[in-house]
């Protein structure tokens, strides 16, 4: 088709669109894009404040990769950051797809029978939330006062994180045992199943706490010597959920772990 007949046939077109929408504005549609809008660059309205968040948001990744080295609290520049994080859509949206992705996990996983199936969680900060502590005590800016933190656990009302309930009932629907692990000292067993049956949770198969001589001993360690203790039991650790990378590695891990977000706090 040669150039000048194709300018004929878009005018011709062009004039038909025209005059059909005159005639009728609802005829065709309207033009799809009405202006291009303004490209958003936020970094050179707001400043370093972006910068920081940027920052933040890295330091955030590293935490829950296991990237950096033992560390005791969040970065001064950061505690903004962390508490928006916790307190907005973003740390909520995290969780659901933590318990979801193992919900998927759980769903295709084809049971013995024999009732030695274990799903094992960790308590704080996976089943149970300590955000009304951390919320006055700068979501973890503040280093760690275990003797506070001990009077927040004997209030025993932690809600429970919402997500991890429905996962937990899941789990038990399916069939598997369900074995808490948890670093809380055995002292602190009654308010614990208190706070757990309070918040939602019943039904477990055992709740393990550090008993005295566990104390001194890392939570990897600790946790990884239980899990041993259940194969040697028989049982078979197909799922394990935890906030810390400590509740899911060492020795005897599950078959597939699942690490929910917590950039408030580390434990080794």
């Amino acid at each position: 088709m040669s150039f000048l007949i194709r300018i004929s046939l878009f005018l011709y077109l062009f004039s038909l669109v025209f005059s059909q929408e005159t005639s009728n504005l609802h005829h065709f549609p309207r033009p799809l894009i009405l202006e291009y809008p303004e490209r958003y660059e936020p970094h050179l309205k707001q400043g370093c404040t972006d910068e920081f968040q940027l920052q933040c948001t890295s330091w955030r990744f590293a935490v829950e990769a296991n990237n950096l080295s033992p560390w005791r609290s969040i970065p001064g520049e950061c505690a903004d950051y962390v508490k928006d994080y916790l307190t907005g859509r973003g740390y909520e949206l995290d969780l659901v797809r933590v318990s979801n992705e193992a919900g998927i996990f759980a769903r295709n996983v084809e049971l013995n029978g024999d009732g030695k199936d274990v799903w094992i969680f960790d308590v704080d900060e996976t089943l149970l939330s300590n955000l009304p502590y951390y919320a006055e005590h700068g979501y973890g800016l503040e280093l760690f006062d275990s003797v506070e933190f001990d009077k927040w656990v004997e209030k025993g009302s932690a809600p429970a994180i919402q997500s991890s309930l429905k996962l937990y009932e899941e789990v038990l629907r399916l069939g598997f045992k369900v074995f808490l692990l948890t670093g809380r000292s055995e002292r602190h067993r009654s308010v614990t199943i208190e706070n757990l049956i309070k918040a939602g949770f019943q039904d477990y198969d055992k709740l393990i706490l550090r008993g005295s001589e566990d104390h001194g001993k890392t939570a990897t360690r600790y946790k990884s010597e239980k899990r041993s203790e259940m194969e040697e039991e028989g049982y078979r650790i197909t799922g394990n959920s935890g906030d810390q990378w400590s509740d899911l590695l060492g020795s005897s891990i599950s078959k597939r772990s699942f690490k929910l977000p917590n950039p408030m706090y580390y434990i080794p």
